[in-house]
């Protein structure tokens, strides 16, 4: 994997191969960054990233100048890996080791930026409990968005939040805003 923008632009990152994980494709990481790109100035906003994994997405966020950025992941060797790796790029990424579920109910963070990643063949009530529970606890700040990776097989449209979706390859990003007060 590399990092895309930045301050560490072009820089390569070999995660260890026995991590149970699937980073997100340079294709698709550069098409969520243009978009977010044009909805924040990275260096003023926040950022839960669940189900971290290596941290791709954490050190995409944070070589582009952002400070508070908060990386969960249930596997103890993801966890250590993204905080190693953090300490040796002089990055500041929280990690915490979480069962994101459970993070989820006990959290009182807000963030501008939910990015989740979970696995893909999760049923689709897993994935809409991590969009009920970001709205349920008042995860988001005012603005704020939580993006959700999936497979293209899973529709993530039903729920009441769902704002559109961004397809890239086999990866697509499902966003999700506040209900505005505006509507019913």
């Amino acid at each position: 994997m590399r990092i895309i923008s930045g301050k560490l632009k072009g820089r390569r990152l070999k995660a260890p191969k026995n991590l149970p994980v699937r980073p997100t494709t340079d294709m698709a990481k550069e098409g969520l960054f243009n978009i977010l790109n044009n909805l924040y100035y990275f260096d003023s906003i926040s950022v839960i990233d669940l189900f971290a994994g290596t941290g791709n997405i954490s050190y995409e966020f944070a070589s582009r100048g952002t400070k508070s950025i908060y990386a969960i992941d249930a596997n103890y060797n993801c966890i250590r890996y993204i905080y190693n790796t953090a300490k040796e790029l002089n990055l500041d990424i929280n990690t915490y080791k979480s069962d994101v579920y459970k993070f989820l109910d006990k959290t009182s963070l807000q963030a501008d930026v939910i990015f989740a990643d979970p696995p893909y063949d999760f049923d689709v009530e897993k994935f809409m409990n991590i969009a009920d529970s970001v709205f349920t606890k008042n995860l988001l700040k005012e603005d704020g968005v939580l993006i959700i990776e999936h497979s293209k097989h899973t529709d993530l449209s039903t729920h009441k939040n769902h704002s559109y979706d961004k397809r890239y390859g086999g990866n697509v990003f499902s966003f999700f805003e506040k209900e505005s007060e505006n509507e019913n």
